[in-house]
């Protein structure tokens, strides 16, 4: 059962919702290959869209953007070699990786997905005593879908026959564990959880506990000015504390992007042998410009046909209001298609920018980057950005198929970092050792945070780690 408090965060007045946003947001999240089939139901049902064959270019075969010059072959050369070359190609006819299913299954592939009970499971079993493994298993395999606790402890601790404090401890590990609040019995709950994990590594406003204990029922009215004379402050501070909960934290932590193949209400890509985008080099020298390759399934190729628009003129009367309809939702599917192209190019277009060296060197150098500050840069809805990065997945220069939702993992550079100093490391370090390491490094982050990384990169601690004479983990 899904909790009776639904938590209303969000401040901003949503405008109504017509036709052609909400068939542009539902062809947003889908990946390319799910479009693809639709479109192909949408063919063979409505006789007013048709395919036009494109001039291609006789060189590589890439469809001609504006019948005339190669966006791959010939890319505009006033460029700064730092701006990237985006084209659309609306078949996969011009993949051109050779990858085998074997080796996309490599690195972070991710062809088996994981869920999320076995994900925070996995994360605190180094912390586990053996015979507490299967009260964490019960109480995991108890979360909804919004990763809250369906039952209480006290349930769990009358049907292991075990004392409450016991239980208690296991859900304190499991709260703590990625993502932060899961195992939580209440949204409010979660919403303490995330508060006091935050505040272990940057400050958080003073009134934000009391505000989310005492206050959660005006925060989801949007009820600020009350909110501000129960915490004793200004309508500005309140609004302030408002907005650092709402930009910060997570009241449904199971809906949240967790892991490296989640993305909160999306399930992750069934497999990543062709992926959505394909980024390659035009040489291997460090500067080299960046060709970005954007997969939309009948881009620029799907239209109303003109000679069915001339038969509607001519219709019976009996079926000239169904031919109408096919008429009409031809027109607003080319025109959703159209705009979902134009914002994923848009979003590409900035993300290899920003992410330019994660693109190039690797997991060490991915820029801290959140669906928000992108949102805000294109000017459009953070729901947007999260829909547009949903199930889809980029083929890097080396060959790697990673999920587009990996360049917003913000912890993956100090998740690598971590990794480096516990290879190198000449004899077992502890998670406070490892936590001046880092500092020092440019990293800040929390012990217990340390920890959970460690866990989530499957590292043992410090007291069961063994050193080879190599200095490498066997």
């Amino acid at each position: 059962m899904y909790p009776a408090q639904h938590l209303r965060l969000s401040p901003q007045i949503r405008p109504l919702t017509t036709a052609h946003l909400a068939q542009t947001m539902s062809l947003l999240e889908l990946s390319a290959l799910e479009l693809e089939e639709k479109i192909n139901a949408e063919l063979s049902r409505n006789p007013a869209l048709e395919v036009i064959d494109p001039r291609r270019c006789h060189i590589c075969g890439q469809p001609l953007q504006n019948g005339s010059t190669c966006p791959r072959c010939s890319p505009k050369t006033d460029l700064n070699p730092s701006e990237p070359v985006i084209f659309v190609s609306p078949s996969r006819e011009s993949y051109s990786s050779h990858l085998s299913e074997d080796e996309a299954r490599d690195d972070d592939g991710f062809q088996v997905s994981e869920d999320l009970p076995t994900y925070v499971l996995r994360q605190i079993a180094p912390e586990l005593r053996i015979e507490d493994r299967s009260i964490a298993a019960f109480i995991l395999s108890n979360l909804n879908d919004d990763g809250l606790l369906e039952i209480s402890p006290l349930e769990v601790a009358q049907y292991f026959h075990v004392p409450l404090s016991r239980v208690a401890e296991v859900i304190r590990l499991i709260q703590r564990a990625d993502p932060i609040g899961v195992g939580s019995p209440s949204s409010k709950d979660a919403l303490l959880i995330q508060l006091d994990v935050l505040g272990e590594s940057r400050p958080v406003p003073e009134h934000a506990l009391r505000a989310i204990e005492e206050g959660m029922h005006l925060i989801n009215r949007n009820h600020n000015y009350e909110l501000g004379r129960l915490l004793g402050v200004s309508t500005k501070e309140a609004e302030d504390t408002v907005r650092f909960i709402i930009e910060n934290l997570n009241p449904f932590p199971g809906r949240a992007a967790w892991g490296d193949i989640r993305d909160g209400c999306s399930q992750p890509a069934p497999g990543f042998s062709t992926p959505d985008v394909i980024i390659k080099t035009e040489s291997n020298r460090p500067d080299a410009r960046l060709l970005v390759e954007v997969f939309s399934p009948y881009a620029s190729i799907l239209r109303v046909s003109p000679l069915f628009r001339q038969a509607i003129a001519k219709a019976p009367e009996e079926k000239i209001e169904h031919w109408k309809a096919d008429l009409e939702q031809a027109e607003l599917l080319v025109k959703c298609l159209q705009q979902r192209t134009a914002t994923i190019v848009r979003l590409m277009s900035r993300l290899v920018v920003l992410q330019r060296q994660f693109i190039l060197f690797g997991d060490g150098y991915l820029f801290p980057l959140t669906r928000a500050s992108i949102a805000e840069e294109l000017e459009v809805h953070e729901s947007t950005i999260s829909r547009a990065v949903a199930s889809k997945t980029v083929e890097l220069p080396n060959g790697r198929i990673v999920p587009l939702a990996k360049f917003f993992d913000r912890s993956l550079n100090v998740r690598t970092a971590l990794k480096q100093i516990i290879e190198q490391e000449t004899c077992p370090l502890s998670d406070s050792e490892l936590v001046d390491i880092l500092k020092r490094k440019g990293f800040t982050v929390a012990r217990r945070t340390v920890a959970k990384y460690r866990a989530m990169e499957g590292i043992l601690p410090s007291h069961l780690r063994r050193i080879t004479p190599a200095g490498a983990q066997p």
